[in-house]
């Protein structure tokens, strides 16, 4: 969600699927996606208009098949037609509560069965296949346990941002229990390993005193 609600909406057990609330940002979303995802975007945003937003995503390979609600301000055909223009699935009349949200996830059926936004992702030498959860570089498969993984791929994905150890802790979604950033530490010094005796050198910088970044160049 772009409002302020996608961090406050408590998460949701459904069965066997956990369906996970978020806030999305121009910047695209701050946490790992492993799922299908469904995106629900307000028509008037701070930085720029929900149908800027719409496009963004959907040019964002993370997002690019995410179902995109647009949560318009009135029952005005003109902005339903803009909004579905712009690439999204459907809309709502806001304001919508997390009742309203999860009635129309639960109605699409975005469960088990459902497609991940991204299959494969691709950087430079680096290949993540999300099915397989195998790394590779240059062919060559890197040899990483789960977290290790799920790490690599959020740094792949946000490739040449400085990252900080928070920026870490709540991408994988690691708040709760509260994790030492000490402990961060130790899972990029893993990764190093990983990638280093597959042949990728050292893609991963120390910034100082502001965390890490992984350099795609």
């Amino acid at each position: 969600m772009t409002g302020d609600d996608g961090d406050v909406f408590g998460d949701f057990d459904h069965g066997d699927v956990q369906y996970v609330f978020g806030r999305l940002t121009p910047a695209g979303p701050g946490r790992l996606i492993e799922g299908p995802i469904c995106a629900f975007i307000d028509w008037v945003l701070t930085d720029m208009s929900g149908l800027e937003m719409c496009r963004r995503l959907r040019a964002d390979p993370r997002t690019s098949s995410a179902h995109i609600t647009m949560i318009l301000e009135s029952c005005d055909a003109e902005d339903k037609r803009r909004a579905l223009a712009a690439g999204a699935d459907d809309y709502l009349v806001g304001p919508v509560d997390r009742t309203t949200v999860l009635d129309r996830v639960l109605a699409l059926g975005t469960g088990r069965s459902g497609t991940a936004a991204l299959k494969t992702f691709t950087l430079g030498e680096l290949e993540i296949d999300m099915d397989a959860l195998q790394a590779r570089w240059a062919d060559k498969p890197i040899s990483l346990r789960p977290n290790e993984f799920r790490l690599l791929r959020y740094f792949a994905e946000n490739a040449d941002r400085v990252l900080s150890r928070d920026d870490l802790i709540e991408g994988l979604g690691k708040q709760e229990p509260p994790i030492d950033e000490r402990t961060v530490d130790v899972w990029i010094g893993r990764l190093r390993r990983a990638l280093r005796a597959a042949g990728a050198g050292e893609p991963i910088r120390t910034v100082r005193s502001l965390g890490y970044v992984y350099d795609s160049h």
